[in-house]
């Protein structure tokens, strides 16, 4: 499939890169922070911050998810705010990405760093019907830790 993305910024692709994939079995690419200066997250804290690019989807079969980056996740505990970002194929507004800090100590992000991955990934839109049941499973109703550790 191909992928249309837009430079809203005149950054991108001088001093901040356009995304890309890291490697040949990359299942996302990186997306950077397009900002002029760094932006500081306090521990605890949020902050919005640009990639500079917009994308057009092919259609309504595909969606972009905007993912953490394990190392920014796991090291610092820099992840997006609302876990995964959705950004639905009619969108077409630039992307803009939530970053929790999670962590003990304020983290700085700088121009041009990788602040989180942008996967595409087909979508199957379902037909929703209503019913009074649901066929029986060997695990029915058991909810969270009902199969075990």
């Amino acid at each position: 499939m191909e992928l249309k993305v837009k430079a809203v910024s005149p950054r991108i692709g001088r001093d901040i890169p356009a995304p890309f994939y890291a490697s040949a079995g990359a299942a996302a690419m990186d997306l950077h922070a397009c900002v002029d200066q760094a932006v500081t997250i306090p521990a605890g804290g949020r902050a919005v911050i640009p990639t500079g690019i917009a994308i057009a989807l092919p259609g309504p079969d595909y969606v972009a998810l905007v993912l953490a980056r394990s190392g920014l996740g796991i090291k610092h505990g820099i992840a997006p705010s609302n876990c995964v970002g959705v950004i639905d194929s009619d969108y077409r507004g630039e992307i803009l990405v939530g970053l929790h800090n999670s962590g003990d100590e304020d983290y700085t992000i700088q121009p041009a760093d990788r602040i989180a991955q942008l996967m595409i990934t087909p979508v199957v839109q379902a037909r929703v019907v209503m019913t009074d049941t649901l066929d029986e499973t060997d695990r029915g109703a058991g909810g969270f830790g009902s199969t075990g550790k």
